[in-house]
């Protein structure tokens, strides 16, 4: 019957053509449901935009584990069919590539997205600047109930997405996730990792983490990335207009002072780096975590979780304690931290003029100090470069000392987080980790909704997941402060 009726619409369809009517958007979509109907999801997930540059190496992480349980099936999307299929002869190099389906989509055409939508169980969206080309993704996924993560560091889109599409996506049972890569699931994983170091009666007061990039060859980032921080600025009373038009969220209770503001650079000897603050989307996507487990003490609950999973979940948020954090990018050179600083400024200051945001785009490595490209880093400067995310806990021994009016930590706990290079490497690897988790235990996590990573895939087994790909959690030192040790 769904056949019929779909053959009939069609018949129709050619009749008002031929007398030059044209066919109406509410009529293509009608026609466009029933097929979906008819065809249920064919592949396991599909790759939009696998064609881009960190794209690419998405692909090729990817095919690692295809034909492999959960991954059966793989598709890649993006506008262009050649340069897909160019991507994935290089992903397969030096073997020849196999018989993975390429599907045309654009960003511009939404129903070429509800149609991917609708072949597959989880979009992967490698499609940036997110602002630019994301929306129309993430309404594609959230009306059609299809499951979605990305790899966007850009907080004015994840905070608009969930104002959009929150709601929908919990009544279709999507699951939205946002920063599914180095933004922002290493922050995330280490201040978990860090906070359950502290057991009863200690507590954590504050948690900084310093990220640390080094490279035997140059560091180099993608164009990509430039692009969006630069748009960022430009965006920037937009998102301070849209978080004002919004509920104040939920506050964890922590124990003992805010923070001290401290100076604008600084040297923490413990691990021998200078530092200064890193505006990354880090500490966004963590205080959102922090917000909605203070909103849900025990986590939130599994679409059909078992009893087993709700065991788990719950004790494992239990021993998740809230902190204040923050992120810093850190150098070893006094010199590395000004050279961040420069660019930087550059960024904030030029970004805000459209004559001066056209020429921070054209020349890139002008403005960044040859740390950004259009071309990107070489296959060689990624495979040399790597990371570490220290995190510097302070806090109390005992949570009683906190009501005794001390107001000053007298606890030290420091961990590490250590990759490979943070965008073409650990990124792939941190997204197809989470993917994998997502199609093989969809009935632990949340019913749908736009969410943070951390939340969502905080109680699965992400973190070990990602020690067998190569990303380390390590426990560095456990001591106690005197009173002027922890003027930092």
């Amino acid at each position: 019957e769904r056949i019929r009726l779909i053959k009939k619409e069609r018949k129709r369809k050619q009749t008002k053509k031929k007398k030059g009517t044209a066919s109406s958007g509410l009529f293509d979509w009608k026609v466009e449901k029933m097929q979906e109907i008819q065809n249920p999801a064919t592949y396991d997930l599909i790759i939009l935009g696998a064609s881009g540059f960190t794209g690419k190496y998405v692909v090729k992480e990817a095919l690692k584990f295809l034909n492999n349980n959960p991954l059966k099936t793989l598709a890649l999307a993006g506008r262009n069919p050649n340069k897909l299929a160019h991507t994935l002869q290089w992903a397969t190099l030096p073997s020849p590539p196999p018989p993975i389906p390429i599907l045309t989509a654009d960003t511009t055409d939404p129903p070429s997205l509800r149609r991917l939508c609708s072949q597959t169980r989880l979009i992967l969206n490698c499609v940036g600047p997110f602002r630019l080309h994301g929306d129309p993704v993430v309404a594609a996924c959230a009306e059609t109930g299809c499951d979605y993560l990305d790899i966007c560091g850009e907080p004015e889109f994840m905070e608009r997405m969930e104002e959009k599409y929150h709601e929908k996506a919990v009544e279709t049972g999507a699951l939205l996730v946002s920063a599914c890569g180095f933004d922002s699931v290493p922050a995330e994983l280490g201040l978990m990792f860090n906070s359950r170091q502290w057991e009863a009666p200690a507590v954590p007061n504050r948690v900084e983490a310093y990220l640390s990039l080094e490279s035997d060859r140059r560091i180099v980032g993608n164009f990509g990335t430039f692009e969006s921080a630069v748009l960022g600025v430009a965006n920037v009373e937009q998102l301070q207009q849209l978080r004002r038009s919004r509920p104040r969220r939920a506050r964890p209770v922590i124990p003992g002072p805010a923070p001290p503001k401290g100076p604008m650079i600084e040297h923490q000897k413990e691990i021998g780096l200078w530092a200064v603050k890193l505006p990354s989307a880090d500490s966004i996507v963590v205080r959102k975590t922090l917000a909605t487990l203070t909103e849900n003490p025990q986590g939130l609950p599994g679409v059909n979780e078992s009893a087993e999973w709700k065991e788990r979940r719950e004790g494992f948020w239990s021993a998740v304690k809230s902190a204040h954090f923050g992120v810093k990018i850190g150098s070893k050179s006094f010199f590395g931290i000004i050279r961040f600083i420069i660019v930087g400024m550059s960024i904030g200051l030029l970004g805000r003029t459209a004559f001066w945001r056209s020429l921070l785009l054209k020349f890139p490595s002008i403005f960044s100090l040859g740390w950004f490209r259009k071309s990107g880093p070489s296959e060689d400067e990624v495979r040399s470069a790597s990371f570490q995310m220290w995190f510097l806990g302070h806090g109390f021994s005992d949570s009683s000392l906190v009501s005794q009016g001390n107001s000053k930590p007298d606890t030290e706990i420091i961990t590490r987080v250590t990759g490979p290079e943070i965008g073409y490497v650990t990124t792939p690897i941190i997204l197809l980790q989470c993917a994998l988790i997502l199609l093989s235990q969809r009935e632990n996590l949340p019913k749908g909704g736009a969410l943070p990573p951390g939340i969502v895939f905080g109680p699965t087994d992400l973190q070990g997941r990602l020690q067998e790909n190569g990303i380390s959690f390590d426990v560095v030192s456990k001591r106690s402060l005197s009173s002027s040790a922890h003027s930092n």
